[in-house]
C-alpha cells in the first residue's frame, strides 16, 4: 500500500512540473496572457483622445491591460509601419484613422507597407476634419473664401498634418475643383496645425475636429466646412462640402488593427471586448466623445475591411486629381 501510494505521489508531482512547463497536458491559456499595446502613430492631441474612451474598458473584457504607446512621425507611417512589421499576435496593434493606413501608403510607395497590410479589429470612432479660420478672418462662409482666392491666386495658406495625408489631399482636390490655388504648408500634427493657425502663421486648417473643437466653442475659430458627407452633431451649423456643391467628402473612422495574418480567433477577441465596452458603458464612452466632437462607429473586422477598401479607391482617385 504504501509503495502504492509513494508511486501514485511522484506521478502526481511528474505531472504538475510538466504542466507548468508547458507540455502537452497543460491547459493552454486563451489570448491574451499579456498586457496589448496600442501604437498611437501620431502626437498626443488627437487620435489618442478618440480611442481613450474605448480603449480604456476594454482590459475589463480582456483580463490584461490596455497601452498606448506614442510613435509618431511621417504622417503616421512611422508607427504604422513599425506594427505591420511586427509579430501577428495581437499584443501589437495600431490605432489611427484611415489616413496614416491608406492613404500615407497611397502616396508614399516607400514607407514598405499598405492597408492590406493590417488585419483590421474594428473601427471605433465616427469623426471629421473640416476646415476652419480664426474668427477675426474676414471670410465668413467658404465661398468667401474661395472668391477671394480667385482674385488672389497662391495667397492663401493653409496647413494640415503631412503632406499628401487625407486632410492635405482634400483641399487640394476641393481646390482643383473649384479653380483656385493655395500655398501648403505642412505642419506635425493636428495640435501644431491649430497652433499656426491660432498664431497667425497659416490662414486656414485643414484638421481633425478634437483639437479644433474647444476653440472653435470658444469663439477663436469658425468652421467653414465639414468633410464628412453629413454634419456633425458637434458642429450642427457647419455645412458639408457636398452642401456647397463638391463631390469631394470623407467619412473618418477610427479604430485599431493588427499585423496581416493575425489569427482570426484573436481578432475576434480583442473585437469582442470592444463591443462589451461599448454595450456596458454605452452612455460614459457617447458622453466623452461628445466633448471632442465625435460619435461611437463600431465596426466588426468584416465590415472595418470593407470601409479601409472603399476608402482607399476614394483616395486613389483624389490623388489621381491632386497630381495633375
Amino acid at each position: 500500500m504504501n509503495k502504492r501510494r509513494t508511486v501514485l505521489i511522484i506521478l502526481a508531482v511528474f505531472f504538475l512540473i510538466f504542466s507548468a512547463a508547458g507540455t502537452p497536458w497543460a491547459a493552454e491559456k486563451k489570448f491574451p496572457v499579456k498586457p496589448i499595446q496600442v501604437i498611437i502613430p501620431f502626437q498626443p492631441g488627437d487620435t489618442d483622445n478618440l480611442l481613450r474612451p474605448f480603449l480604456e474598458k476594454m482590459p475589463e473584457f480582456l483580463g490584461q491591460p490596455v497601452n498606448m504607446v506614442y510613435k509618431p512621425g511621417a504622417a503616421g507611417s512611422v508607427g504604422a509601419g513599425f506594427v505591420a512589421a511586427s509579430k501577428p499576435d495581437g499584443y501589437l496593434l495600431v490605432g489611427s484613422s484611415h489616413s496614416s493606413i491608406v492613404v500615407v501608403p497611397l502616396t508614399h510607395k516607400d514607407v514598405g507597407y499598405t492597408w492590406k497590410s493590417f488585419a483590421p479589429v474594428c473601427a471605433m470612432v465616427e469623426a471629421s476634419s473640416l476646415l476652419v479660420v480664426q474668427s477675426s478672418s474676414p471670410w465668413k462662409t467658404l465661398k468667401d473664401l474661395i472668391e477671394d482666392s480667385k482674385q488672389s491666386p497662391g495667397k492663401v495658406t493653409y496647413s494640415s498634418s503631412g503632406t499628401f495625408g487625407s486632410n492635405h489631399m482634400i483641399p487640394e482636390a476641393m481646390c482643383k475643383e473649384a479653380g483656385i490655388k493655395w500655398t501648403y504648408i505642412p505642419s506635425q500634427g493636428s495640435g501644431p496645425t491649430i497652433t499656426a493657425l491660432l498664431g497667425g502663421h497659416v490662414q486656414v486648417a485643414s484638421t481633425a475636429i478634437a483639437p479644433a473643437l474647444p476653440h472653435l466653442r470658444a469663439g477663436a475659430l469658425r468652421a467653414l466646412a465639414v468633410f464628412k458627407p453629413t454634419r456633425m452633431k458637434a458642429l450642427p451649423d457647419a455645412p458639408t462640402l457636398r452642401e456647397l456643391g463638391f463631390s469631394i467628402h470623407s467619412a473618418s473612422p477610427y479604430g485599431i488593427l493588427a499585423p496581416k495574418d493575425t489569427p482570426k480567433e484573436v481578432v475576434e477577441a480583442i473585437y469582442l471586448a470592444a463591443k462589451k465596452a461599448a454595450d456596458k458603458y454605452l452612455d460614459s464612452i457617447s458622453d466623452r466623445l461628445d466633448k471632442i466632437g465625435a460619435e461611437i462607429g463600431l465596426e466588426g473586422p468584416e465590415e472595418y475591411t470593407a470601409h479601409l477598401g472603399r476608402q482607399y479607391e476614394l483616395f486613389s482617385g483624389i490623388y489621381k486629381i491632386v497630381k495633375q
